[in-house]
């Protein structure tokens, strides 16, 4: 009885091993790639209308799992792992920390699988180390000068926001994820691009609130009862903190109606909650970084790379000396909201 149970025992481990090969060899004959990708968090705003975009433009043309890494760069390495022992043919990274990618990039390039990074650039030399990686993704330093003219153009055009007539911006500036690179470019250039057009800037605070409304939210709570009408300005290197930031002085009065309690806040991304604060007038302006055109450059490669393709093949994208599909960026304002709308539908 045991042998026959034992026999049984293989016959099915041989039957089920011939059913997933199978299946293997279907996949391929269907002529759809198989594909792994990570999100860092579902939980960041912008990123999800790029994930759900990336859902919508994959069905149908490919087999992929999909993962939240849920801001934690161990949970996504095991992540990466699952897909490369499912045999991808391709893998589109957004990762958990910058500094991972190489460690990224050796697992893939162990297997010959290519990757696209896309949203956090890794650093040049780990781009450089494979030659089956590529980046989708924006100049962090465009977001901070466009950042920075739009302040421009409002603090020159609205004389009585310089509340104490000192001539001075009296800023607070909101921090994205400390080392990012787009912590550190839009944070040197919104300065810089207000400097070398001869304002002169008073830093009030600066704080890291990592990409969160939450965090802003608390900082600003703090900042509003410490400096209440001596705030100018408030900086942020994302929308979801401005919103934060917007909720923290809406609670005392401030960006309400047409009351005189005004504090003019700047964002990045374009996210649908910050235009409706742009259309109300509660905020100043954001600088849109799409995520249908970045979702879409990240499919296009994706696919191609995962048939064998060229990466740029049948595209009208261009790659940088880094390897790099840029999307540009957009001044928001009430202006051309509609813009930003379209970006998100």
């Amino acid at each position: 009885m045991t042998k026959k149970i034992i026999s049984l025992f293989f016959t099915f481990i041989i039957l089920l091993v011939s059913f997933i090969s199978c299946s293997e060899e279907n996949s391929k004959k269907d002529g759809q790639p198989r594909l792994g990708i990570t999100i860092y968090s579902y939980n960041d705003n912008f990123l999800s209308f790029m994930r759900r975009n990336i859902e919508s433009m994959l069905t149908g043309k490919a087999s992929f799992i999909m993962n939240d890494s849920e801001n934690d760069q161990a949970k996504q390495y095991d992540q990466i792992d699952a897909a490369i022992q499912r045999k991808v043919d391709a893998l589109a990274i957004n990762l958990v920390d910058p500094m991972s990618a190489n460690m990224v990039i050796d697992k893939a390039k162990a297997s010959g699988i290519p990757v696209i990074f896309f949203n956090i650039e890794p650093r040049l030399e780990h781009i450089m180390s494979y030659d089956k990686v590529w980046y989708v993704g924006t100049k962090s330093r465009e977001s901070g000068d466009i950042q920075g003219e739009m302040v421009l153009n409002a603090w020159n055009s609205n004389p009585q926001w310089d509340k104490n007539g000192d001539g001075k911006i009296q800023y607070l500036l909101l921090r994205g994820l400390a080392g990012h690179p787009d912590t550190e470019g839009r944070t040197e250039r919104i300065k810089a691009i207000l400097t070398e057009n001869g304002i002169a800037l008073e830093q009030l605070d600066e704080q890291t609130a990592n990409w969160d409304i939450l965090q802003a939210q608390n900082i600003a709570n703090t900042w509003i009862k410490k400096y209440g009408d001596s705030i100018e300005f408030i900086f942020s290197n994302n929308d979801s903190m401005a919103l934060g930031a917007l909720k923290s002085i809406q609670a005392q009065g401030y960006n309400i109606g047409d009351n005189n309690k005004f504090i003019p806040i700047v964002g990045v991304d374009a996210i649908p909650e910050v235009i409706e604060e742009i259309r109300k007038g509660s905020i100043l302006g954001t600088v849109l970084q799409s995520p249908k055109d970045q979702a879409k450059a990240v499919v296009d490669m994706v696919l191609n790379v995962a048939s064998g393709k060229d990466v740029l093949d049948g595209t009208d994208y261009k790659l940088d000396d880094v390897k790099a599909v840029r999307v540009p960026y957009k001044a928001i304002t009430k202006d051309n909201i509609e813009d930003a709308l379209e970006a998100y539908n």
